[in-house]
């Protein structure tokens, strides 16, 4: 009965009232591994109500417990889908993961639970990943793996932009032509010049006063 008013019924009926306001439920943080076999850590934050109550009481027998069950069922499912992280190491090459693509993600979890929770007349208003990291045993070493690409990739912007300034300080000194250079002498300053900018301390300058050679 979902109308207002005043009704007669058998006084043998049971009854049971089901609520339809929406409800929140966050799970527990599972143990799972993504595509890759790395174990991580998740779990997801569900918003949902009941939409057909008789699918509710009569078709599962513990509504309740069925959108517990089957939520922890389909974050299994999606860790296993993508990656946490997108490593050019790997020559993996994906355009969504776990870590990075949260709209992506929490679309797919959402038509996920959607297609799970029907048989129960359960409506999902929201899912999103709640918690997301790397299981203890790897997390350290997977941190430090982060850093090193990010180091690796830091190292190249740097080397792009001093190989773009030793050739622009080479083509000023030979357009104005303030000194001459041979190949030997073009040769040792562009090593010099890699260095200071390239290095990560301060250079500490030696003044040359004999020759090159010398």
């Amino acid at each position: 009965m979902k109308k207002n008013g005043l009704f007669w019924v058998n006084p043998f009926y049971t009854k049971k009232k089901v609520s339809l306001r929406a409800r929140n439920f966050d799970s527990e943080r599972l143990k799972v591994n993504d595509k890759l076999g790395n174990p991580v850590m998740i779990s997801t934050i569900l918003v949902w109500r009941v939409r057909d109550t008789y699918k509710a009481s009569f078709d599962v027998d513990n509504y309740e417990n069925f959108v517990v069950v089957q939520t922890d069922a389909a974050v299994r499912k999606l860790a296993s889908l993508y990656p946490y992280d997108n490593f050019a190491d790997e020559g993996l090459d994906e355009d969504i993961t776990l870590r990075s693509s949260v709209n992506e993600v929490s679309e797919a979890l959402e038509n996920e639970l959607e297609e799970r929770l029907e048989i129960a007349g359960i409506e999902v208003l929201e899912s999103r990943i709640g918690y997301l990291a790397y299981a203890n045993e790897i997390a350290s070493a997977m941190l430090k793996r982060q850093q090193a690409t990010a180091i690796v990739a830091a190292r190249h912007k740097i080397v792009e932009g001093a190989v773009s300034m030793v050739e622009m300080a080479l083509h000023q000194l030979s357009e104005k032509e303030l000194v001459d250079l041979d190949a030997e002498r073009r040769a040792a300053m562009v090593s010099n010049l890699m260095v200071v900018l390239c290095s990560d301390k301060d250079a500490t300058p030696v003044v040359n006063a004999g020759t090159l050679n010398h």
